[in-house]
C-alpha cells in the first residue's frame, strides 16, 4: 500500500522515474523496485520522497507512519511464512467477498481440513512448515470474532465442496459442523450455490475480492489456481470480479436456506 501511494504521489508531482531517481540519489531500477513493493523502504527515504513530491500536513504524517508500520514484521512471520501478498492484504482488509468452488474457503476451515488440503498439493514442506501453515490459517480466523479489528466475510460456497470428503468422512463432518457454527456470527454471511444452479458465472474458478474501508485503497481481486495465484488491482478486472460475484450470489441460497442444506448434509 505504501509503495502504491508513493508511485501515485510521484506521478501527481509530474515526475518520471528517470527524473525522480537521481534527485533521490536512487538508481532508476531501485526506485522502480520500491514502487513495486519488491524491497523495503527506510522511513528516512520516505521523508525525502515526500519532500520531493511536495507532500505536507496530515498526509505527510500519515505516510511516514505507514512507512514505520511497513517495516514491522507481519504476524505471519512468527509462523515462518514470508511476506506473501494475500495474507498481508487480508490483514489490512475490512471486508472480503469470497467464492469458493472446489473447497471450503480458508477463513472457515478447521485445522484438519486445512491440513488435508495442503497435503494434497504437490508442494514440499517439512512437518514443522506444515504445522505452521495450518496454524497460520486458523489464526487468520480470529478476526471473524474480533471486537477491535473485525473482518466481515460474505462467502458463496459451491455445493460440490460440501460433498467432497477432504480428509475423510470424519474431517468433512467436523468441517460442516464448523460451518454451522460460524454461520451464526454477525460478521459472516454464508451462502451455498446449489448444484441445481447448473452452469454459472464462477464455474471457471474461485476468487476473492478485498475491500479496505477507510484506508483509501482501491478494492482488489485475488485468484488462486493449481499453479499459483494472481492479484488483480486494475479497475476493469476488479469490476468484472464484482459482477461475477454478484451473479453467483444471486444464484445462491440465502443464509437460512444454506444453513439448512449444510445441516442436512452433516446429518448423512
Amino acid at each position: 500500500m505504501l509503495a502504491k501511494q508513493l508511485k501515485l504521489l510521484r506521478e501527481q508531482a509530474g515526475l518520471t522515474l528517470e527524473e525522480a531517481a537521481p534527485r533521490l540519489d536512487f538508481s532508476m531500477s531501485r526506485l522502480s523496485r520500491i514502487e513495486n513493493a519488491q524491497v523495503r523502504i527506510d522511513v528516512h527515504w520516505v521523508r525525502g520522497m515526500l519532500d520531493l513530491y511536495d507532500v505536507g500536513g496530515g498526509r505527510w504524517s500519515e505516510l511516514v507512519e505507514l512507512a514505520r508500520e511497513a517495516n514491522q514484521p507481519g504476524w505471519w512471520k512468527a509462523y515462518g511464512l514470508g511476506d506473501t501478498s494475500y495474507i498481508a492484504f487480508e490483514t489490512e482488509a475490512t471486508r472480503v467477498h469470497i467464492f469458493s468452488l472446489g473447497y471450503v474457503t480458508g477463513l472457515l476451515q478447521t485445522g484438519d481440513y486445512a491440513r488435508a488440503l495442503m497435503v494434497a498439493v504437490p508442494v514440499q514442506r517439512t512437518a514443522e512448515q506444515l504445522d505452521n501453515e495450518v496454524a497460520a490459517r486458523v489464526y487468520r480466523q480470529q478476526r471473524l470474532t474480533s471486537a477491535d479489528n473485525p473482518l466481515d466475510l460474505v462467502t458463496v460456497i459451491d455445493e460440490s465442496a460440501l460433498h467432497r470428503t477432504v480428509g475423510g468422512p470424519d474431517v468433512l463432518r467436523a468441517q460442516l459442523d464448523r460451518l454451522m457454527t460460524l454461520a451464526g456470527l454477525d460478521t459472516v454471511a454464508l451462502h451455498v450455490l446449489p448444484a441445481s444452479a447448473g452452469a454459472h458465472a464462477g464455474l471457471a474458478s474461485g476468487f476473492t475480492i478485498l475491500h479496505f474501508g477507510d484506508l483509501g485503497e482501491p478494492d482488489m481481486a485475488y485468484v488462486e489456481h493449481s499453479l499459483g495465484a494472481l492479484s488483480l488491482d486494475k479497475a476493469g478486472d476488479v469490476a468484472r470480479a464484482k459482477l461475477t460475484f454478484e451473479r453467483v450470489l444471486s444464484d445462491a441460497l440465502d443464509p437460512a436456506e444454506s444453513l439448512a442444506l449444510i445441516r442436512r448434509l452433516a446429518g448423512r
